[in-house]
């Protein structure tokens, strides 16, 4: 069987949710005022509350590195979605904390997912969607991210 004719692989099916996911959260955050955005800023807006994370915890949970992360908060703070803060439990660190704007988006982000998710859950059941999301999280778990 070719390539072309096979089943799609992990990666491509990985890559399409991913894509599909990202394409409706930002179209439609896009129409809300929040045009300013790309899919990168996702990395560290998906991890961020009211309370803020440091960067190094940012750079973790992101799975991506220091130097990226980095860039992106910086990108944020220009658009006004993010802040850098004293750390109250140590004054030599940075907490990165969601602005207004930032919260405003988070709350969107959520609303957006939830839709999608209910729509997922929809097609193929809900206790089939929840093991779905049970095993993507299980494989996914230790997975690395390389970046060059």
């Amino acid at each position: 069987m070719g390539r072309s004719t096979r089943a799609a692989d992990l990666g491509v099916l990985a890559t399409r949710l991913l894509f599909g996911l990202q394409s409706e959260l930002f179209r439609r955050s896009a129409q809300e005022g929040f045009g300013d955005l790309r899919p990168r800023h996702g990395a560290v807006m998906a991890h961020l509350d009211e309370n803020g994370l440091r960067q190094t915890d940012l750079t973790r949970l992101a799975g991506r590195n220091k130097q990226t992360i980095g860039t992106m908060i910086d990108e944020l703070e220009k658009l006004g979605y993010v802040s850098r803060v004293p750390d109250p439990a140590d004054r030599r660190a940075k907490l990165i904390v969601p602005t207004a704007r930032g919260l405003r988006l988070a709350e969107l982000s959520d609303r957006i997912i939830a839709e999608i998710e209910d729509r997922y859950a929809a097609k193929i059941g809900r206790e089939a969607y929840e093991q779905f999301l049970q095993a993507l999280s299980a494989i996914t778990e230790d997975a690395e991210v390389d970046e060059e």
